[in-house]
């Protein structure tokens, strides 16, 4: 029997873990593979959530996330923690998600060891280094050297190709937080107390149509945070809709949205959500209002329309596909957009009922395959 695979898969942030959740339950389940899991644990709470309700217990967790650190001292503390794991365990493989430090900096350390980095969510490219920041540099680093690039889209696939990235190297594998959300409704269906804790908002607000909301990027703190705050004032004084926010844990996002949208009945601004709460909240809303790029992923799975609050998005294929729209952070374009959904059922149905580009729910499976080789 030919000796197993040692993959050492690494993460730091609520949206890796999500997204890599499916893939370490597939490699666990898996004769082929030895799996190892090190987390940053970049968020540190927000992380702990997804590791509970998925069943992963980290074999290293470095926990290093501590308050109004700088990019630099982040990625230097994960860069010699995760090389510190690395030596220890010696892996066959390194496996990272999408675009955050912890991605940037795993990948890095495995590549100083010449161990080669298989790259989930590949490829995927906004075009402009500044939006998102810094999140489309560290996606670029490692598009550079991964081994392996599992690409959710031929749009993505297409973009590292358009790099000279060699093509053997490159698979279009879908997107695993398809796998995960339909591993996480099902699992809902199953135990509907996973996802009880929204019913006090669903009875508040029965009659009115719910929006939900989430916003944390850095590129938009401060002067774009502000007109984000002051659309939801301008939707919130229709008496037809409800607001429900969960609040990101970064003091940019909190403080603001707390002074500016407390004291409105039909805002909820919640406590960030496990994520099958946030799945709950995905399947009661009428349309998301976002500035997260899974939420853009998530949404068209449940026939949701999402409007985007970024200028510029790495997930062209949502807006290609007609799921998603782009509306920044101006007020007036935000309440114009929400307002036309709201009120013209035909703009609606056809964002609504758009096809989903980004996945069928079987990546993972995917992806370990080519790990297998």
């Amino acid at each position: 029997m030919a000796a197993r695979q040692k993959i050492l898969t690494v993460f730091g942030t609520r949206p890796e873990a999500i997204k890599l959740f499916p893939l370490v339950h597939a490699l666990r389940a898996d004769d082929r593979f030895v799996s190892r899991v090190c987390v940053s644990a970049q968020h540190r709470a927000m992380l702990d959530q997804v590791l509970a309700i998925a069943d992963i217990v980290p074999d290293h967790d470095l926990d290093l996330m501590t308050p109004g650190q700088s990019l630099d001292a982040l990625t230097a503390r994960a860069l010699t923690g995760i090389g510190e794991v690395l030596d220890k365990e010696k892996p066959d493989w390194v496996v990272v998600q999408g675009d955050t430090t912890t991605v940037m900096a795993g990948a890095l350390a495995a590549y100083y060891r010449q161990i080669p980095v298989c790259h989930v969510e590949a490829g995927l490219r906004s075009g402009d280094i500044h939006h998102p920041w810094p999140e489309e540099v560290n996606r670029k680093v490692v598009g550079t050297f991964a081994a392996l690039h599992c690409a959710p889209t031929q749009t993505a696939a297409n973009a590292l190709l358009a790099e000279n990235v060699d093509a053997e190297t490159v698979h279009v594998t879908g997107n695993t937080v398809i796998d995960a959300l339909q591993w996480v409704t099902a699992r809902i269906e199953h135990d509907p107390s996973l996802a009880s804790g929204l019913a006090e908002l669903e009875t508040r607000f029965a009659g009115k149509r719910i929006i939900g909301m989430t916003t944390h990027r850095r590129e938009n703190f401060g002067e774009g945070m502000r007109g984000i705050a002051e659309a939801v004032k301008r939707i919130a004084a229709r008496d037809d809709v409800a607001i429900v926010f969960p609040v990101h844990l970064n003091p940019n996002v909190r403080e603001l949205m707390h002074a500016e949208l407390a004291g409105f009945d039909n805002v909820a601004l919640i406590e960030p959500l496990d994520y099958p709460h946030f799945a709950r909240l995905l399947a009661i809303s009428h349309l998301m209002l976002s500035d997260s790029g899974g939420v853009q992923e998530e949404a068209p799975a449940l026939g949701k329309p999402v409007l985007v609050m970024r200028e510029t998005t790495e997930r062209p294929e949502g807006v290609a596909a007609g799921t998603a729209k782009l509306v920044g952070t101006d007020p007036d374009r935000i309440v114009e957009e929400v307002s036309r959904l709201l009120d013209d059922h035909a703009a609606y149905d056809q964002m609504g009922h758009a096809h989903n580009p980004f996945g069928d729910g079987h990546a993972a499976v995917r992806i370990i395959e080519l790990l297998a080789g």
